[in-house]
């Protein structure tokens, strides 16, 4: 979704950016790893990390990203199990492997260079309209706005913007206030400050709950805080619908000299977890245990249940302990997966709930 253009509709605040980009700099964050540079790579890193992340988990892991990937080359020419493996923990794991596509795809296509404007940004693999908008502005000073979540809440409160952004229509229509919001014609630091200040805003002050208007640069040109009623923004009528899901995993564990090895399968795609690896996964307890030989039930014991909230769905992962050295002769105990050394378990690609259970093994 490309951002629309246009002049300034009647009765936007025409002093917004100016605002906004004086108080970004007095007051805005200016400590963040990845500001300050116009190396797209590295603002394209951390802004595929940010999507749903906080920044706080964020700070932790794109150092180290950036130690072991520190160019778009190094990241193409990396296996896709090693960017799983550093990734495990962030979530959203479809990220690490557009991430990975898109560094191919940039080396491949490009010549390791991203292209110079949102338009080409955004036809890369993984790179959508906002954050595409995101890394032209910051590198290239494109005269474009982003439109993330936090964002929206931003200028929906300011303008009381009362369509339901549930529907694409809306989200357009708003998008194209935001353009008309952009200062006139800006330098690239305006536009840099500018864009990091609508983060900034959305991030510090005008926040999901209990924001804290009296601290807003704009407090007075908002019109959800002129009707008292910045909780009634953005309007999003289409409500979050959460399943719950069930998982008993077969942790099954054998002895090797000096250690154990674990038996784990890569999770198919599409579908939870994707393309990591994970203890072999069945719908309930009765089915895992007949996947158990007959000879090997009595050692399989329960372990703690492990309860993990993902956007969409509520789990609880039932792990099962298994103890066994081999399968029986001639019965295959899971028909697929690999042996891994305890000690190789840190550099494997493994759901977060998944690593913390392992780690207590």
């Amino acid at each position: 979704m490309t951002p629309p253009s246009g002049a300034m509709p009647d009765g936007l605040p025409v002093d917004f950016a100016r605002r906004l980009i004086a108080w970004q700099r007095a007051a805005g964050r200016h400590h963040l790893p990845w500001q300050g540079t116009r190396d797209p790579y590295q603002v394209w890193l951390s802004e595929i990390m940010l999507q749903q992340t906080q920044v706080s988990t964020v700070l932790d892991y794109y150092p180290r990203f950036l130690a072991r990937f520190p160019d778009v080359q190094a990241l193409a020419a990396a296996p896709v199990d090693e960017v799983m493996a550093l990734w495990s923990g962030l979530g959203y794991y479809s990220r690490a492997r557009n991430l990975h596509r898109c560094a191919q795809v940039v080396v491949t296509a490009h010549g390791g260079q991203f292209p110079g404007s949102a338009a080409g940004l955004e036809a890369l693999p993984g790179i959508g309209a906002s954050t595409a908008a995101a890394i032209a502005a910051f590198c290239h000073g494109e005269r474009i706005s982003i439109l993330d979540g936090n964002v929206r809440r931003v200028l929906g409160r300011l303008l009381a913007f009362d369509e339901d952004l549930a529907r694409a229509g809306a989200q357009q229509r708003l998008w194209g206030l935001a353009q008309a919001l952009l200062p006139e014609r800006p330098s690239h630091q305006d536009m840099v400050a500018y864009t990091q200040g609508l983060m900034d805003l959305g991030a510090t002050l005008c926040t999901r709950s209990r924001p804290r208007c009296p601290q807003c640069p704009v407090h007075d040109v908002c019109r959800a805080h002129a009707q008292g009623a910045e909780q009634s923004f953005p309007v999003r009528t289409r409500q979050l619908r959460r399943q719950s899901v069930a998982w008993w995993l077969l942790v099954w564990r054998r002895p090797v000299t000096g250690g154990w090895q674990l038996h784990l399968q890569r999770r198919p795609s599409p579908g939870i977890w994707a393309g990591l690896f994970c203890p072999p996964v069945f719908g309930s307890e009765a089915e895992l245990l007949q996947a158990v030989p007959s000879g090997y039930r009595p050692q399989v014991r329960s372990l703690p249940v492990v309860a993990h909230s993902l956007t969409h769905r509520e789990m609880r992962l039932y792990p099962m302990l298994l103890d066994a050295p081999c399968v029986m002769a001639g019965e295959a105990l899971v028909p697929d997966g690999a042996w891994f050394d305890r000690e190789a378990l840190p550099g494997v690609g493994l759901p977060a709930p998944v690593r913390q259970l392992l780690d207590r093994l």
